[in-house]
């Protein structure tokens, strides 16, 4: 889960995407109108849109669901991560700079290594 958000405010029985999405968008302080209209969603259905996706009704395809990763500023990943600490590392690895990202890559071969 982003940062701020506890597992109690999404529901863990909804479909992956649409916790995460959900968990992005609350994390985000984003509406679910403004998210859409973001995303590149009409302004006058947006609201419902990410409505139906954070219900688990309807996936985004990819592209959309790359629309709402650029919004949110997550990366597209995150969305399908099946693990909650995958999703974690996806997060924080999205918010590091090329430096810190091949430094992270270079720590987690080394240990990889030792296993």
């Amino acid at each position: 889960m982003p940062r701020g958000i506890t597992r109690s405010e999404v529901d863990p029985d909804l479909p992956l995407f649409a916790r995460r999405l959900k968990a992005a968008r609350l994390s985000s302080g984003l509406s679910q109108e403004r998210l859409g209209v973001a995303a590149g969603v009409d302004e006058f259905s947006a609201s419902a849109r990410i409505n139906q996706y954070e219900r688990g009704k309807h996936t985004p395809d990819v592209l959309t669901a790359a629309h709402l990763a650029k919004a949110l500023k997550v990366p597209l990943a995150y969305f399908w991560a099946a693990e909650d600490d995958l999703a974690k590392l996806i997060l924080w690895y999205g918010q590091l700079n090329a430096k810190s990202r091949k430094t992270l890559l270079a720590t987690a071969d080394e240990l990889s290594q030792q296993e």
